[in-house]
């Protein structure tokens, strides 16, 4: 119990931020990839993480790229150079857009310059991040029934002048043409925040 006081004591620095997030992006996709059955749900297994049961794919293929996204995010969001992560379902048989997962992020670049690490609490943070990922559980009660067979790709959108790493390739923002929005919860950190919405066709 001793070493967690001292670790809630510690506070928030810019790289702690930066790994928060992405793991949050990490459960959050697997969340959206599992719920609207993108992949056979015995391709998952249960985890408890932020107090929930959560879903975690078990495919090495798609656990590997997760990975090398997630590490790539966590280098970003230290570099405060990425503003949003999109997960995009479309229909494999057209390629026609079905949903938008979108995930905004502010980042006070002011703690760039920062020694001394903000005062919000682990548990905190995990409180909000837990009301995130229970909105994401809870809108396959009124999102449309995916009636076809559908894949997934992760747009990331970064500041302009940066380079680009080898394997990932530049893309349209893949818009859905009459779309509804619903406007999930945010959580901060302090440094970063996190506002989400997903975007799907009526």
């Amino acid at each position: 119990m001793a070493r967690q006081a001292v670790r809630e004591q510690q506070g928030i620095t810019l790289r702690g931020s930066a790994e928060i997030v992405a793991e949050f992006f990490s459960y959050g996709i697997n969340s959206i990839l599992y719920q609207r059955g993108i992949y056979p749900p015995e391709t998952f297994t249960r985890v408890q993480k932020y107090g929930l049961t959560l879903l975690v794919t078990t495919d090495p293929e798609l656990k590997n790229y997760l990975n090398n996204v997630v590490e790539q995010m966590k280098e970003w969001l230290c570099k405060c150079l990425v503003q949003r992560l999109v997960v995009v379902i479309s229909s494999i048989e057209n390629n026609e857009v079905l949903e938008r997962w979108q995930f905004d992020i502010e980042c006070d670049k002011t703690a760039k310059d920062e020694t001394v690490p903000r005062e919000k609490s682990q548990k905190a943070i995990q409180d909000e991040i837990r009301s995130v990922i229970r909105q994401i559980t809870a809108t396959v009660t009124f999102l449309p029934l995916l009636e076809t067979a559908c894949a997934f790709d992760l747009l990331i959108y970064t500041d302009k002048d940066m380079a680009v790493p080898e394997k990932w390739e530049e893309s349209g923002p893949q818009f859905i043409a009459n779309s509804e929005e619903v406007r999930l919860r945010s959580f901060t950190t302090t440094i970063h925040k996190v506002n989400s919405m997903v975007l799907f066709r009526t």
